[in-house]
């Protein structure tokens, strides 16, 4: 597909990822992301090219323009969509499959100063939250879901969703959900719970002993191990 063609699909592409897209007219005040990945795409070829100079210009201007940071050396697939982009971060060698979304403040950075591959990998039809850090060569599997604010050190498997920092899988083999925030459980929240809740039994039992405090500090700690075990997932 030649470069034109890959623009052309870039910008339809922005009407089935945004309802408040109304007209064309929008596309030159409200949409960087979407201008970002055009310029992306002509500085693309010439870094490939071997003009590395005048693409690292290009995509300097247009972070200028766009706030967003973009290296000409990544590599970014068809139909990937970035979102209000105020602040996304995507280094040299990160690679970006087809369909993928990307919301704004979004970072897939490095950990290191080695050369050679150092920055994620991000497969197919994947969603990254606003405000996301994916760090370091790991892979986010097809689908997968990274939600806001998450910092991602580890790969997450097809189909998952991941949330936290550092971030844990929460959720396994839904493929088609969408990446419902309000949704999402507070894992900082449940541990709170589970502590406070402990505590009040400890202290029951050094009033009285009980069997009811018994059963409800058994039926804690199985709660407590599942809880456990899907951090380790």
């Amino acid at each position: 597909m030649g470069i034109y063609s890959e623009i052309k699909e870039d910008f339809s592409n922005a009407y089935k990822n945004d309802p408040a897209l109304n007209s064309k007219i929008d596309f030159l005040f409200n949409y960087p992301g979407v201008w970002a990945i055009a310029w992306y795409r002509l500085a693309n070829r010439l870094h490939t090219s071997n003009f590395k100079r005048l693409a690292r210009m290009i995509m300097g201007l247009t972070q200028i323009f766009t706030h967003i940071d973009i290296h000409p050396a990544a590599t970014i697939g068809r139909r990937v969509f970035i979102d209000h982009g105020i602040g996304v971060v995507i280094g040299e060698t990160s690679i970006i499959e087809d369909d993928v979304v990307i919301y704004q403040g979004v970072t897939l950075g490095g950990v290191s100063l080695d050369s050679g591959k150092r920055h994620p990998t991000i497969k197919r039809g994947a969603v990254i939250g606003a405000g996301a850090k994916i760090l370091g060569n790991i892979i986010i599997g097809e689908n997968a879901k990274i939600g806001a604010n998450s910092v991602v050190v580890k790969a997450v498997p097809d189909c998952s969703t991941a949330i936290g920092i550092p971030a844990h899988v929460i959720e396994k083999g839904r493929c088609q959900d969408p990446l419902m925030h309000n949704m999402l459980p507070d894992i900082n929240k449940e541990m709170f719970e589970y502590l406070l809740k402990r505590v009040a039994i400890l202290e029951h039992v050094l009033v009285e002993d009980n069997k009811n405090v018994l059963e409800e500090d058994l039926e804690l700690e199985n709660i407590y191990e599942s809880f456990i075990k899907a951090m380790k997932n």
